[in-house]
Formats: C-alpha cells, sequence, structure tokens
C-alpha cells in the first residue's frame, strides 16, 4: 500500500509542477499584456488547489502508513502551498477584476508556490 501511495504521490507531483508552470505562465503573460485574467484561468487555478489538496491527502496517507520524507520541511512546503494558494485567490478576489492587479497577484502566488512544489519535491521521499 505504501508504495502504491508514494508512487502517485511522487508522479502527481511531476503533473502539479507542469500544471503550475503553465498556469505562472499563463497569467504572467495576461499581465504583461495589461489584462485581467479570464474566467478560465480562475477555474483552472481552482484546479491547481483541489490538485494541491490531493497531493495532500495521499501524502498524509502515506505518513500515516510509516512512509517518511527525507526531511520534515517537505511538510511545510506542503502546507504553505495548501494554504497560501486560496489565500492569495481570496485576497485578489476581493479587489477590482477589471484590472491587471489580479493577474500580477495569481501570477505571483503561482510562481511562488511553484518554487515550493519543486523544493517539496526536492526533500520528498
Amino acid at each position: 500500500m505504501l508504495g502504491a501511495l508514494s508512487f502517485l504521490h511522487a508522479r502527481l507531483a511531476v503533473a502539479t509542477i507542469a500544471y503550475a508552470l503553465l498556469l505562472a505562465l499563463w497569467a504572467s503573460y495576461s499581465y504583461l499584456r495589461n489584462k485581467k485574467v479570464s474566467a478560465s484561468f480562475r477555474s483552472a487555478y481552482l484546479l491547481l488547489i483541489a490538485v494541491t489538496a490531493v497531493q495532500g491527502l495521499l501524502g498524509a496517507a502515506a505518513l500515516a502508513t510509516n512512509g517518511h520524507p527525507k526531511t520534515l520541511l517537505h511538510l511545510v512546503y506542503g502546507a504553505f502551498a495548501i494554504l497560501f494558494l486560496p489565500g492569495v485567490y481570496l485576497y485578489a478576489g476581493g479587489r477590482n477584476r477589471d484590472d491587471a492587479r489580479e493577474a500580477a497577484l495569481l501570477a505571483a502566488a503561482v510562481w511562488i508556490t511553484l518554487i515550493a512544489y519543486g523544493r517539496g519535491f526536492m526533500t520528498g521521499s
């Protein structure tokens, strides 16, 4: 069971990193063009939050079945991502959605979280 959970957690980590990179580029492009993010981007961002939550659940299940990451810092990166992404989304949603500021906030959030995903991947099992 632990082997399957660890495999899924590792493979989903690679997919999450690739997906976050695409979203970061998408939001950055919107910002550089001084455009607001689209409803499609917002949906994709929410999907990133959901995938991050699934990653956390898989990691928690692996941890519960005696799977341990290389360092406990791995857990910090995961907790950061699952708290930071929705927090920035809620903060940016309170702003005027007709300007590029939301694009800047969400692009920065995805880039920062992408770094956390990469560090989490490197500190994993």
